[in-house]
C-alpha cells in the first residue's frame, strides 16, 4: 500500500491545498506563480493526458514521486534528479526566541533575494501562500529564514530553510528548524522534508536532529515538447 508521501504534491493538492490547485480530478499543480509543483491522478492515459495539458508553452513543472515518474508523450524532460524525503522520528517542543518573528508579504522580496542567492530549492514571491514562514533580522535585513511548503493530512513539508553567507556559523539555521519543527508538531502534524540526495551533509545534519530516510524520491522536471 501506497504512503500519502510517496506522491506528496497530488496528496497536498487534493487535500491541504485544494483551493490552490489547478486542474481536474485527473491531474492537477501549483499555480506557477507560487511553486511548480504538479501531479497526475495515477499513470494512466486519461490522467498523463490531463497532466500534458497543464502547462503552457513556456512553462515547466516539477513531478516528484517515490516511484519512477512516467511521462507523457507531449512533455519533454528538461532535468532529472535523486530526492530523498527525510521525517521526524518524534515530535518537536515548540521553541520560544525573541529574535524570530513572522514574515509577511511586506518581507517577499528580501525572502525572494535571500533564497536566490543559496538555493533552497523552488521559490518564489507568492511561497507565503502555501505555509507560515518566519525568519531572523539583523539591524532590519532578513539574513535566515524557514517554513511551510506542501501539506497532506497530518504531515506538513518544512522547507525553504537558508541563512545568508556572511551569516552562517552563528546557529541560525539550526534555530530556525527547530522553531518550524516545533510549530508542525504543536498542530499534531509530522513534519518531513526533502533534500538532493547527493547533499550528503545536509542529510547527516537532519539525521542528527532526529530526521530518518522515508524514501527515495524521483525529481523530474518537464515543458510542453515543441512541434517538429
Amino acid at each position: 500500500m501506497s504512503h500519502i508521501l510517496d506522491r506528496p504534491a497530488w496528496n497536498a493538492l487534493r487535500t491541504a491545498h485544494t483551493t490552490l490547485a489547478e486542474g481536474s480530478e485527473r491531474a492537477r499543480r501549483y499555480p506557477p506563480s507560487i511553486v511548480p509543483f504538479a501531479a497526475p491522478a495515477d499513470d494512466t492515459a486519461e490522467s498523463l493526458n490531463a497532466l500534458e495539458n497543464l502547462p503552457a508553452a513556456d512553462e515547466v513543472m516539477a513531478l516528484v514521486e517515490a516511484n519512477p515518474v512516467t511521462i507523457p508523450q507531449g512533455l519533454t524532460v528538461i532535468s532529472e534528479g535523486k530526492l530523498v524525503q527525510m521525517i521526524a522520528e518524534r515530535p518537536y517542543e515548540q521553541v520560544s526566541d525573541s529574535r524570530i518573528e513572522p514574515l509577511t508579504e511586506a518581507d517577499a522580496a528580501d525572502m525572494l533575494a535571500l533564497a536566490t542567492l543559496t538555493k533552497p530549492g523552488p521559490f518564489t514571491l507568492r511561497a507565503q501562500s502555501l505555509g507560515t514562514f518566519w525568519g531572523v533580522k539583523i539591524d532590519g535585513r532578513l539574513v535566515a529564514m524557514a517554513g511551510q511548503r506542501m501539506r497532506q493530512p497530518g504531515f506538513a513539508e518544512l522547507s525553504g530553510l537558508c541563512t545568508h553567507p556572511d551569516f552562517q556559523g552563528r546557529g541560525l539555521g539550526t534555530l530556525l528548524f527547530r522553531f518550524v519543527a516545533g510549530e508542525i508538531s504543536a498542530r499534531d502534524e509530522t513534519v518531513y522534508l526533502h533534500a538532493y540526495a547527493s547533499n550528503t551533509p545536509a542529510i547527516s545534519l537532519y539525521k542528527a536532529m532526529g530526521f530518518r530516510l522515508r524514501s527515495e524520491m524521483n525529481l523530474v522536471v518537464v515543458t510542453p515538447r515543441r512541434p517538429a
